[in-house]
């Protein structure tokens, strides 16, 4: 994607908005004076707290992966080389067990010729440089506290490979602001007991089977998963935007358009919450897919269910017919956190979607240490 200057686009072309707010867990209509106040202006994305340093990006997700710090309490981390490993390689800083800040001296492509293992408590830093990923991709197993941030990944090019592949039992990751495209499989797997994830302002493109949420029928072990996916752009990828099974996803303004079978997908026992989207149709009009499989541990089978909530339509999209029951049977955020920052979706929204997300052409900031205590 382009500089991110644009994320500061003024409104003179655009039709005024309400400014994005913080979203108060609703369970009942609050009195008249306690909603959220709306002021006028453009739309923004939120996180903008998180570029005032460069350790700013710990503990500041919203949604399931909020827990996520990375490498916060370890040493900055300098990449020096391009190469798939030896001294100064990204796979060189991602196998050391300490936490580490890795941060980019030098910009260009890194050839993966395997998947490149990523252990817990790492950030993986892009701010500052133009870093690419292909051949292969990042495998975060059996690990906790990652943060994957303005990384591009294109082009991986063997059997099973994914560009981020989060499984097993990996938990309290956040992937920010990454440009992903063109893999054999897909472009962020998460499965197998992994849980407590949050992916956001990232830009996909040029793919088919985008995002999948849980491994398949048998591992019901994924009953745990939560997912947290807000202001991305899924520009013309095909479907998965994700496709679900077992988990709680959150949706909440994303804007998905042309997709090639459907958009989002709910399958065996999943529980999707849809929040002040944008769902925009090309030829393909159905916009949510329900799909029945069996649990491994249950005698019949079971579709996932999804709630939508304020999310709009465009060019004929349609949300389609649930299942009976769904209303009763999809958890609310509320539950889980308290705050996340939401606006209704817009042409403003769209703009800054389109041209904010992904990979941005931003500083590597001044470290400030933070204590660990």
């Amino acid at each position: 994607m382009g500089n991110c200057c644009f994320c500061d686009i003024l409104q003179s072309d655009l039709s005024p908005v309400p400014a994005p707010y913080i979203y108060p867990p609703v369970m009942q209509p609050p009195p008249s004076d306690q909603m959220p106040e709306m002021t006028g202006g453009g739309s923004r994305l939120p996180y903008a707290n998180a570029d005032s340093g460069l350790r700013g990006l710990a503990g500041q997700a919203e949604g399931f992966g909020r827990e996520a710090i990375g490498g916060v309490h370890g040493p900055v981390h300098h990449v020096t080389s391009l190469e798939d490993d030896g001294q100064g390689s990204l796979r060189e800083a991602c196998r050391k067990k300490e936490p580490l800040w890795i941060v980019f001296e030098v910009s260009g492509t890194i050839h993966l010729k395997s998947h490149l293992t990523v252990s817990s408590h790492k950030t993986i830093d892009g701010r500052g440089q133009r870093i690419k990923l292909n051949g292969n991709g990042l495998r975060l197993k059996e690990c906790e506290h990652v943060i994957i941030c303005n990384l591009e990944f294109e082009g991986g090019r063997a059997h099973d490979v994914d560009a981020i592949q989060i499984k097993p039992n990996s938990k309290h990751i956040w992937i920010d602001r990454c440009s992903l495209r063109d893999y054999d499989d897909g472009l962020i797997d998460i499965s197998r007991g992994s849980t407590d994830i949050t992916v956001s302002r990232c830009h996909f493109s040029q793919h088919n089977k985008t995002m999948l949420i849980g491994a398949d029928p048998s591992n019901i072990e994924d009953r745990c998963i939560r997912v947290t996916i807000h202001h991305c752009f899924f520009d013309g990828t095909r479907q998965r935007h994700p496709r679900a099974r077992f988990g709680r996803v959150h949706l909440y303004n994303n804007y998905i358009r042309d997709w090639g079978i459907y958009a989002v997908c709910a399958s065996v026992e999943s529980q999707i919450y849809s929040q002040c989207n944008i769902y925009e149709a090309g030829q393909k009009k159905g916009a949510f897919l329900y799909y029945t499989e069996k649990a491994a541990d249950k005698e019949e089978e079971a579709t996932g269910n999804i709630i939508s909530d304020g999310d709009l339509f465009l060019n004929g999209a349609e949300a389609g017919s649930a299942p009976s029951g769904c209303e009763n049977s999809v958890f609310h955020p509320s539950e889980f956190y308290s705050s996340w920052t939401v606006e209704p979706p817009s042409d403003s929204l769209k703009h800054v979607l389109k041209h904010c997300t992904g990979w941005q052409q931003i500083p590597c900031l001044q470290d400030t240490p933070v204590s660990s205590s």
